[in-house]
């Protein structure tokens, strides 16, 4: 690559980070650590309207979550800052100026109440080259009027005057050759009555401003892509301008239409990365931090949405995402989201995670719901013997607190129906000749010659004390969970599931 990699995510503060905003991250930063390039964080707040307070912190807490932090943003500037739009404002004007100079673009004075007008004369109104000599604009004014009214200050926007009868073509990276008809564009405002401009000047101010060298966005903005092109062109930087990336959608289950938070609602699954409350309304939309998955398998699954290195391989560590990354691998169809592959994801993650990776998080987990640890290689322990069992963190709280406190309550339908005084009296011989010095292979077998001893089968016996033990019909070998809560700990929960039984 000849010239010096920089990409840019840039989203806007307006509220959670859906996993689509994460993966065009993820691609930007895959594709800059690829190339020894540089990744950059901007915050696209021009829309004031839009803004929510918080929300900026929160996308950066995202991304540090997931790994991939910037290497420039607003909280780590380098030297082609600001990094947030609303701080570059005096600089759109004057390239919106310079358009109108040259003829590329037009002061228009219609007001809120003349478009409304306009919209419900002609239902599918579009101001652009079919409309724009019927309306109150520096082309349909003389210049004295023009001049008169920005001399008074009057309200007015700056729209691109897109041209007649032109292709505007451009190569993507993932779509190769597009074109799109510019009769079919309509002239979109540059610059707000505000003196804010529209993201479709600040995007092309900002990234000529920052030096981009590739952009990787969401194809979703493929249509506003002819006036990003011709304004890299009317500004005279098109020899200066970016590559392109339109990113393949993530798609709803069913793969109709793009995935939202409604369909999240809907389905019972997060799409934000991590929670987000809204300050206005107290809202809580879930996310996946907060959900238990690891960021590890978060950032995986989200890579192969719409990217796969050529082979059958799917865990991928950010590491190896890096290493593997190619934009030729990129997808141009939409990829499905599908909340049980995710899980899986998570699953193989944290069967693969070292004990020193999980114990913090499951700490935490253990925290939440008051169990105390005291212990920490017995935490290690029981991490190490359960983490299999395990396809959310949460689910450490089920397989794992049972070691640390007496269950609570016991699946007692489970036993009572065949529960009688033969296998109260075995338990309580069990109980009194256990011998915690054998291993858990030679204490099963003790407990199934004992069993056959007193006439019973050991599958008749197994079921009540895994319930005795952990309260319920899960958790790993019965023997296993024996070794680790000890002697005296394993006889007071059989006296204690006897009582239970018996009543």
């Amino acid at each position: 690559m000849s010239k010096e990699v920089r990409v840019r995510f840039a989203p806007s503060p307006t509220g959670g980070l859906h996993l689509g905003g994460v993966r065009t991250a993820l691609f930007n930063y895959l594709f800059a650590k690829k190339h020894n390039g540089t990744f950059i964080l901007r915050v696209e707040d021009t829309d004031q309207t839009r803004f929510v307070e918080g929300a900026e912190q929160y996308i950066v807490d995202c991304l540090e979550w997931c790994g991939i932090a910037p290497d420039e943003s607003p909280q780590k500037p380098g030297a082609f800052g600001p990094y947030r739009q609303s701080e570059r404002k005096p600089s759109y004007r004057q390239y919106a100026e310079q358009l109108v100079a040259s003829g590329y673009a037009y002061y228009a004075f219609d007001t809120s109440e003349e478009l409304t007008a306009k919209r419900a004369e002609e239902p599918n109104f579009l101001y652009g080259q079919k409309s724009r000599m019927q309306m109150r604009n520096s082309l349909t004014l003389t210049q004295s009027e023009v001049s008169e009214l920005l001399a008074q200050n009057a309200p007015h926007v700056i729209r691109i005057k897109m041209p007649t009868d032109e292709q505007v073509t451009f190569t993507d990276m993932i779509r190769g050759v597009v074109s799109f008809d510019a009769n079919l564009v309509d002239d979109k405002v540059l610059l707000k009555a505000d003196g804010m401009p529209t993201y479709h000047l600040a995007v092309v101010v900002d990234d000529k401003a920052m030096e981009i060298s590739h952009i990787f966005r969401g194809e979703e903005w493929l249509p506003s892509a002819p006036i990003h092109l011709l304004l890299w062109k009317y500004l005279g930087w098109a020899d200066e301008m970016p590559a392109w990336a339109h990113l393949p959608l993530i798609l709803k289950p069913d793969g109709n239409g793009k995935l939202s938070k409604r369909d999240g609602d809907r389905l019972g699954f997060p799409v934000y990365a991590m929670d987000w409350t809204d300050p206005k309304t107290g809202d809580l939309t879930k996310g996946f931090k907060e959900l238990g998955f690891m960021p590890e398998a978060f950032v995986n699954l989200l890579g192969v949405l719409g990217w796969n290195d050529g082979t059958d391989k799917e865990i991928f560590s950010l590491e190896e995402l890096k290493a593997s990354f190619s934009v030729e691998r990129i997808s141009k169809a939409g990829a499905k989201f599908d909340f049980e592959k995710a899980k899986w994801f998570n699953h193989e993650w944290i069967k693969s995670a070292s004990v020193e990776c999980l114990a913090l998080s499951v700490r935490k987990e253990l925290d939440k719901e008051g169990v105390e640890v005291r212990d920490e290689q017995k935490l290690a322990e029981v991490i190490e013997m359960v983490k299999d069992r395990c396809t959310l963190l949460p689910d450490f709280v089920t397989q794992t607190a049972y070691f640390f406190v007496t269950p609570p309550a016991y699946d007692s339908a489970a036993v009572k129906p065949k529960w009688n005084a033969e296998k109260a009296d075995f338990f309580n011989e069990f109980a009194n000749t256990l011998n915690i010095e054998l291993s858990a292979v030679d204490l099963e077998a003790s407990f199934k010659a004992l069993a056959e001893a007193k006439g019973l089968k050991p599958g008749e016996v197994m079921l009540p004390l895994r319930i005795m033990l952990v309260g319920g019909k899960f958790g790993p070998g019965v023997f296993d969970i024996v070794k680790l809560l000890g002697k005296e700990e394993t006889q007071n929960r059989i006296a204690k599931g006897i009582a239970e039984f018996n009543s």
